[in-house]
Order: structure tokens, then C-alpha cells, then sequence
């Protein structure tokens, strides 16, 4: 695979939300806890019945790098359309995720009282310490996983690449997994995640606004 051409500078700028994100995710953290008074737990019978394992830590911590190697890759692969609608999914659903968080604060009690003292178990402790039980709802890890696998898998440039667009449909499944399976979720925070998403790309991938735009203009010049 060759690079078509270097990314145009305005591809970059998309990554200055993370300044905006970030804070903004941090402070709720801060001000919505398990004991803030109000908050929705969502727990459910399903939640009880799926097992806690430790080893889905794996596909969980490979969330950070799909995400960034999709970011990189779209960044020099896709067309602008592309680029642009990829965007927007993350832009736009992260920001509704955590819109939706401080409008229903929400959180879970499913951590499970024993984890085990094995590489994987350390490592869901220390997501644990950094990550709370807290603004769960709707699941960004699942949001940004369907995001990335969608804009992957509708990316001319991997259109002759099956291989690649298959792996990242396991992954993108195995990410959405490991959310209940270490308890960092309930079944209705991937639920809540899907339903986004299915939203978002109804309203950024259906409709050619280009067409609808360039027809405005025409019927504007009449």
C-alpha cells in the first residue's frame, strides 16, 4: 500500500479536541461519583451472570492503539469525504456521550472484590485506579471501537484489504467484550454505545450533504 499524498494540514487540527475532550472527561470523573446524590446505577440481571476475566484487559488496553493507528491511518489514506466523516463520528459522539453523562449521571457497581494476582489482574487494577465506575453510559470504548471499524471498513483505500478490515472487526468486537467482562461495564452502557452509533451514522454516512448542498445552491441561483 502506498501513500497517495501527505495529509492536508487541516487533517491535523481535528486532534485538538482531545483538548476539549479530555478536561471535560476528567472533570466528570471528578464531580460525579458513585455517592453523588441522584445518580443512575445501572446494573442489571445480565450484568450479574456474565463472569469477571482478567484477560480481556488485553483487547481492552488494544483500544488505545486502534484508535490511534485508525486516527493516523485515515489521517494519509482516505479521501476528504472520508476523513471528514470519520471526524465527526468521534467528534461528535464523544461529545454526546458525555453530554448525555452529565444530563443522566450514571454508574455501576459490578467491580468484582478479588481480582487476581497475575500480570492481567495488575493491570485491570491499575485501570481501575485511573478510570472510575462512574459516566459509563453510553460506552465510549464501544462507541469509538464501532466508529473506527465503520470508517475503516468504508475506507476506499482498504477496499482490496480484506484481511485488514477482518481483523478489525474482531477487534472491534473483542473491545466491546471486554467492557463486561472486567465489569468496567454494563451490558446497557454497550447497548446505550451501539444505539449512538447506529444514530450518528444514519445522520453522518446516508445523507450526500455535497448533493444536497450543490442542489441548494442550484435552486438559490434560479
Amino acid at each position: 500500500m502506498k501513500f497517495k499524498n501527505k495529509p492536508k494540514l487541516w487533517r491535523p487540527l481535528c486532534a485538538l479536541y482531545a483538548f476539549i475532550y479530555l478536561p471535560w472527561f476528567f472533570a466528570l470523573e471528578h464531580f460525579i461519583t458513585i455517592d453523588t446524590p441522584g445518580i443512575h446505577i445501572l446494573n442489571n440481571a445480565i450484568d450479574e451472570k456474565i463472569p469477571f476475566c482478567e484477560y480481556f484487559i488485553i483487547p481492552y488496553i488494544l483500544w488505545f492503539f486502534y484508535i490511534a493507528a485508525a486516527c493516523i491511518f485515515m489521517m494519509w489514506y482516505s479521501s476528504d469525504k472520508e476523513f471528514i466523516q470519520f471526524a465527526l463520528s468521534l467528534i461528535i459522539g464523544m461529545s454526546a456521550a458525555l453530554t448525555i453523562c452529565m444530563i443522566y449521571p450514571n454508574g455501576i457497581t459490578l467491580r468484582p472484590e478479588h481480582i487476581p494476582d497475575n500480570l492481567c489482574g495488575n493491570l485491570v487494577s491499575m485501570i481501575y485506579t485511573t478510570d472510575t465506575s462512574t459516566n459509563v453510559f453510553p460506552s465510549i470504548h464501544v462507541y469509538n471501537s464501532l466508529a473506527v471499524h465503520i470508517a475503516l471498513n468504508r475506507c476506499s483505500a482498504l477496499k482490496n484489504h480484506r484481511i485488514i478490515r477482518l481483523l478489525s472487526l474482531v477487534l472491534c468486537i473483542l473491545i466491546c467484550m471486554s467492557t463486561v467482562f472486567l465489569k468496567q461495564h454494563s451490558i446497557t452502557d454497550v447497548i446505550g454505545g451501539i444505539i449512538l452509533m447506529a444514530v450518528l451514522y444514519i445522520l453522518i454516512y446516508i445523507p450526500d450533504y455535497e448533493k444536497l448542498l450543490k442542489h441548494r445552491r442550484k435552486n438559490m441561483s434560479i
